[in-house]
């Protein structure tokens, strides 16, 4: 392998394992406001907060120029995984 592509693989490794990191770090957050839901009789989603949530990071990625199509296919995950979470929670 060449230097270059050496040398882009290591970014890549890089950047692969912040988001890593970042993710954790949002749903240790995420589980908290689960927990805190699930002490107040809250619902596990909140409808209205994804859809502004999306909404701004589909401009987000607009304006970064990535693709908000994909961007909203990813945060949809992440949110879906979430109220999972959260239901389980609810649950005990």
């Amino acid at each position: 392998m060449d230097d270059t592509l050496k040398r882009y693989r290591e970014s890549i490794d890089n950047i692969d394992a912040a988001l890593v990191f970042m993710l954790a770090e949002r749903f240790k957050i995420t589980q908290a406001v689960g927990e805190y839901k699930a002490q107040h009789a809250l619902p596990p989603a909140d409808p209205g907060r994804e859809e502004r949530q999306i909404g701004r990071l589909r401009q987000l990625a607009m304006d970064a120029n990535l693709d908000p199509d994909f961007t909203e296919k990813f945060l949809r995950f992440i949110i879906d995984e979430v109220i999972r979470h959260h239901e389980r929670l609810r649950e005990g």
